[in-house]
């Protein structure tokens, strides 16, 4: 089972390479105003997965959900820190 400090560590490292074939270094690569707007897509999917579909499908588009936030981290320079010290 991944965590979200291990799935941040993940897309870190995969920024870090660099590798062109990566989505997740393109994805990060297209700016924080594409990241954006991905996260306020699957932000909408949660919610309508929660009100309509069951369980299993909310859970599906919550982690897609945490995928794009760290998307969006990476791509403005946020840290795990960065994020915890408001929490």
């Amino acid at each position: 089972m991944k965590t979200f400090d291990a799935l941040f560590a993940e897309l870190s490292a995969k920024v870090a390479a660099g590798d062109p074939a990566s989505g997740t270094v393109t994805a990060v690569a297209d700016g924080v105003h594409a990241a954006g707007k991905k996260v306020v897509e699957e932000a909408a999917e949660s919610w309508m997965a929660a009100e309509h579909e069951g369980p299993e499908r909310t859970a599906e588009e919550i982690s897609q959900l945490l995928y794009r936030v760290q998307v969006l981290m990476l791509a403005r320079g946020l840290t795990l820190d960065d994020v915890y010290t408001h929490l």
